[in-house]
């Protein structure tokens, strides 16, 4: 029997300089999001090419760390439940996209590398091919095109 999950967010642009979209360069690309009931919000932009602020986090960024921390939570499911103790987890995740002449681009690839540190010697080689476990698993992976790699190393601590 298959289960059906809801989510709900609000992304609320907070860049109208007091002429609203009047120009291209008229207005900011700020804005936040927010989840009720959660703290705290999330402050975006777009990506600083496209007049965004640097500083803030763009969907690009925001893409990336979702397929990133859904890996990453299913990886640790698994490990947890075929007796791996993993003691380190960290994820540097990279990803591409290729722009379109009439500005329209898509992510051509995306690759995982996390370093993950577990206390059994004798289990790398099964903990390293958790990934594909967990990839297949991951509801975001699932959820889009870009064909998705996985680096990154086991190692023991």
């Amino acid at each position: 029997m298959s289960k059906q999950h809801h989510y709900r967010i609000q992304t609320e642009w907070t860049g109208n300089l007091g002429s609203g979209t009047l120009d291209y360069r008229a207005y900011k690309r700020d804005h936040i999001i927010s989840v009720e009931g959660k703290a705290p919000t999330i402050a975006g932009s777009s990506d600083p090419s496209f007049r965004g602020d640097s500083k803030r986090y763009n969907p690009e960024e925001l893409f990336l760390s979702s397929l990133s921390t859904c890996h990453m939570l299913w990886y640790l499911h698994l490990a947890s439940a075929n007796g791996i103790t993993v003691l380190e987890y960290v994820d540097k995740a990279e990803g591409t996209i290729v722009e379109d002449g009439d500005g329209a681009g898509r992510f051509t690839s995306v690759t995982l590398q996390p370093r993950i540190v577990i206390a059994q010697a004798s289990k790398i080689e099964h903990a390293q091919a958790l990934h594909h476990e967990a990839g297949k698993k991951c509801f975001i992976a699932n959820s889009v095109k870009v064909e998705i790699s996985y680096g990154g190393e086991v190692v023991l601590g």
